[in-house]
Order: C-alpha cells, then structure tokens, then sequence
C-alpha cells in the first residue's frame, strides 16, 4: 500500500499591512476609503492565487479581510418616526462588514448619509476581523484553471481562507440572530460574505451580471412575459430610449440607447436557469425582469439572492388558476393576502406570520390597471378582483383527494391558486422588500374550464402584452415615489438594522 506523505503544519500567515480606523463626517469619503480598503485587500489575495500558481512558497497561509463600517451612538433622541431606515433602535455600538463598495456605493453613500443626519455621528471604516474566502476576491468573469490546483502543493484550504457557513446565513433577516456580551450590534441585513455568496449565484442562476441588476424587479413564471419585455426593450432602444439607457440580456448583451442595434445579433448558446433581462436606467433606477421558471424552490431561491441588491420593489406578473365561477379567463387578481401552502420558507418565517399587503404597491397596480383597460372604479371590478392568492408545492394537486384542499382554499376565501405568489411576497417581507402580485386567470380547474390549443395561442397573444404592461406602468409608477415612502414601516421588526 502506497504511504501518504503529509505536508508539515503552516505557521506563518501573510497578510497586507493592517490599516487604523479612521473616522469620516462624509458619507461619499467613508465609501470611497471602503473602496481602497476593499481593492487593496482583494487584490492581495488575487497576486497571491497568481504567485503560488507560478510557484510561489506554499508553506505560508494569505489572508486578508473585508472592510467594516462601525457607528456607535449614545442618545435615545427620537427621530423621525415615518422612516423606516437609517437610524438606530437604541444606543450602542453597530457595525457590518462590506463587498464590493463598488456595486454598491449609491447605496452605502444613502445609507450613512441618513445615519449622519438622523443622530449627528461620525462613521468609522476599519479592517474586520472577517477574512475574505479567496473564491470572493477574484474579479467578475475571471476563469481560473483547473490544472492550478494541480500544480500547487497543498490543499487551497490551507492556504486561504475558504467561504463559511457559519457567516452566510440569514439570522439577522430573520430576527434569530442573538448577540453576545459586548458584541457590537448589526449594522446592515446582510454580512459580507452573505451577499458575496449570492453575487456569485446570480451571475451563474441568470447568466447576467449583478451590476446590471436594476431596483425595481418583476418575475413571471412563463417565456411569453420575457418575449414581450424584450420586443419592448427593443422598441423604446430603437427610438432613443423612452427614459432608459440600454437594454441587457443573457450573456451580459447590451443594446445601448445611443446604439441600439448593439447587441441585435449576438446570441446566448445555453440559457440559464433563470434568466434575467434589464432595462436600465441610470441610478439602477430601471427594471429588471426574471423568468423564475416554475414552483415556489425557484422563487424562493432567486429572492434569496436578489435581496441582498436591496431592490427597492418587486412584483409577481403570471398565470393562475381562477377558483371562482364568476371569474373568467384573462381576469386579474391583485393579491391581498396569502395561503402559504409552498413549505420552502416554513423554517425562516412560521406560516403564522401575516404578510400585509402593502397600501403603496396596490395603489400603484390598481392605477396601472385602470390606465391600460380604461375602466376604472366599479367597472373596473368587471376584470380584476382583490382577495387571497394560495400558493402550493404540488402543481397537480387535482390529480389527488380534493376534498382536503379545496376546503382550505374555501376557507380561506381565496380567489386564485398558483406556485410562486406567496412565496415572493413572503420573501419580501422578511428581506423588507416592497413586494406585491398581479395574476391574469388562465384557467379554472374547479369549474372544468381549461383553454384548447388554438385558444391558448390566442389568449397569450392578447393578454400577456397587456399584462406586462400593466406591470412595467406599476414599476413606473413606484420608481416616481419617494423612497422613505415607499419603504414600508410594516415591514420592520422591533430592534432592526438602521440599513435599508
């Protein structure tokens, strides 16, 4: 039997020179110290990858750490008690540790700039104790080969520090992470490696990158949604814009305002999982569309990741199953309440949390409804009706005893069932982001109404334009909002992070 040779135990740690903390009055010069701060560090650990590749010393271990933001504050004054964000709870000591402070700099500017203003602090940027996994530190589309692991001695684990669990997870979203004696409080919903994680699982889920990902987001669960986003991202290109300066699709293809035929002929081989279409304006101000697939795994799964963007609004826009009589096909159904039958989120948030629905966004899609159908108020309830929307796990549920679900759905007065609605808005309200669900029947199962081939075609074609629509005008209609109003006070919990 072969005798295994173990390499002898790594003392000596390299790490960049350490950096003091430095104190900032200037939310803009904070993030621009975090932005050095932040390149050093990532950087070091990227010529370390390259030197050890070309056979540098693999008896050292590299390690270099995220920036960190700190604010501490000591008075109980009250602040304006409208907004939702950027103050604290309480006094004390908070902090958060920060990626890509390119990505997010308008953000972070936001956020400390309120912060400064609502308790007259300074901030204070340091390096954190929290080492940078060395997968994290590797630049946008850079390809690393796999014949480098080969051609190093040791394991990559012993020479850098690796993504960890323990730092991903979401127990300040959820409001279950405990802090210890003497530990600071966070600062911001989301950890550093937390969001790296989910960065990273974009770009691979929707084959688009996190930079183009914009603040208002609509997901559909049907290709004829996308097929029409895209014809009218096209058009608005082709003649200037319309307000929006380019159009990007998988593959990172852009077709600029300024050159709209761009990206006309460039194709992506082999669509993602999820893909994600963007309409963009400047400030990430546009809209972004996700064809989320089926089921209440993959929504979940996609807003797991797009939350930590912390996109001001999304929207639910698909198909539903009508469970009314009065109903008919191509009616819509503005949720305002849900059944929470889809199980993928009964361990983050209990099934006895009520999601509300939020007074901003279904104003914003009752008015959008109103301006494309031209009804408006009590005939617009010839089309459109509000209530409950049941979101279960089993898409043929009817094949089974009916008897248990259709008195549940009775019960709970729900007018429309589908497999994603829910858990959009559910993962909305526990990543506090402004969320709400427009459904257009497409049949009633109950009622033995199903749509024939040739009437299906005809039903797409007539009513998915109108719907998307409807949803781009309700986007719209959100980004002209004020922020701070459109940001839920519902949404927060009772000691929440002063961050958006």
């Amino acid at each position: 039997m072969e005798k295994r040779i173990y390499p002898e135990p790594i003392e000596s740690v390299v790490s960049p020179e350490p950096v003091g903390r430095k104190s900032f009055t200037d939310a803009a010069e904070a993030v621009s110290a975090l932005k050095v701060l932040y390149d050093r560090n990532t950087r070091f650990l990227r010529d370390s990858f390259a030197s050890l590749a070309e056979g540098g010393d693999p008896n050292r271990r590299y390690r270099a750490f995220y920036p960190e933001i700190g604010i501490t504050t000591s008075s109980y004054s009250q602040v304006d008690s409208r907004q939702a964000y950027g103050h604290m709870p309480t006094p004390g000591q908070f902090t958060t540790t920060i990626t890509r402070p390119d990505l997010f700099e308008n953000y972070l500017i936001e956020q400390l700039r309120l912060i400064m203003r609502n308790h007259g602090v300074p901030v204070v940027v340091s390096e954190s104790r929290t080492p940078i996994p060395v997968h994290f530190a590797f630049l946008e589309g850079t390809h690393v080969d796999g014949s480098i692991a080969d051609r190093i001695q040791r394991p990559i684990r012993d020479l850098f520090d690796v993504p960890d669990l323990d730092g991903t997870d979401d127990h300040i979203s959820n409001g279950t992470f405990e802090i210890l004696p003497g530990e600071p409080r966070p600062l911001a919903p989301f950890t550093a490696q937390r969001i790296d994680y989910s960065l990273h699982r974009l770009a691979h889920y929707t084959a688009t990158s996190p930079e183009h990902f914009q603040n208002f987001v609509l997901f559909t669960n049907y290709q004829f949604y996308i097929d029409e986003f895209a014809l009218y991202a096209r058009k608005l290109m082709a003649e200037g814009g319309g307000g929006y300066d380019a159009f990007v699709e998988p593959g990172n293809i852009v077709t600029s305002a300024t050159a709209p035929g761009g990206g006309a002929d460039a194709v992506l081989t082999r669509q993602p999982q999820m893909p994600a279409y963007h309409l963009k304006k400047a400030g990430h101000e546009g809209i972004t569309m996700v064809n989320i697939g089926v089921g209440p795994s993959n929504a979940k799964t996609i807003t797991d990741h797009i939350a930590v963007l912390r996109p001001h609004a999304w929207l639910m826009l698909g198909h539903c199953a009508g469970l009314r009589n009065t109903q008919a096909l191509g009616d819509y159904v503005l949720a305002h309440a849900y059944v929470r039958e889809d199980h993928v989120l009964d361990d983050d948030l209990p099934v006895w949390v009520p999601i509300p629905a939020l007074a901003e966004v279904q104003v914003a899609l009752e008015e959008a409804v109103a301006e494309v159908t031209g009804l408006a108020g009590y005939d617009l309830k010839r089309i459109m009706r509000t209530g409950t929307v049941a979101t279960i796990d089993n898409r043929n549920w009817e094949l089974r005893d009916q008897r248990g679900p259709v008195q549940r759905l009775s019960q709970s007065r729900a007018i429309a069932l589908d497999m994603e609605s829910a858990t959009i808005a559910a993962n909305g309200f526990r990543f506090r982001v402004p969320y709400g669900t427009l459904l257009c029947v497409s049949d009633k199962p109950l009622h033995g109404e199903l749509k024939l081939p040739g009437m299906a075609s005809e039903f797409y074609k007539r009513q998915v334009a109108q719907h998307l629509t409807i949803g781009i005008k309700a986007m719209e209609r959100l980004s002209e909002m004020p922020k701070e109003r459109l940001h839920s006070r519902k949404l927060r919990s009772f000691a929440e992070t002063a961050f958006q």
